[in-house]
């Protein structure tokens, strides 16, 4: 089983970018990649919402979100989040252990 989380920033005057920016090149985004049970995080940009930024957040389990959160990384989030002024919104999906089922797999080229 994997959590996967996305992450819709939003903010104004290109505020969410600056804050995906910020995440990369201070380096927080790659800690954040490097911790235990995490399977994925990257940040996307809207063609239809330059106001928005989308991170999907990939982790093992819900043990390894709950330790993310109360990491320290989590309060430079905060504070970055609150510094850009940015809304949120959060949609979180648990993978199907069974995999993508074979009446959809003829849909994917791969």
């Amino acid at each position: 089983m994997s959590i996967t989380v996305n992450i819709y920033y939003s903010g104004e005057n290109g505020n969410a970018r600056k804050f995906a920016e910020e995440m990369e090149s201070s380096g927080t985004a790659e800690l954040i990649r490097c911790e235990d049970g995490n399977e994925g995080y990257e940040y996307f940009f809207s063609l239809n919402d330059p106001e928005t930024v989308l991170l999907i957040d990939s982790w093992k389990d819900q043990k390894s979100i709950d330790k993310h959160h109360d990491s320290a990384m989590m309060q430079t989030i905060i504070r970055l989040r609150e510094k850009y002024d940015l809304s949120m919104k959060v949609l979180r999906f648990i993978s199907d252990e069974d995999g993508i089922p074979d009446s959809d797999e003829k849909y994917i080229r791969r």
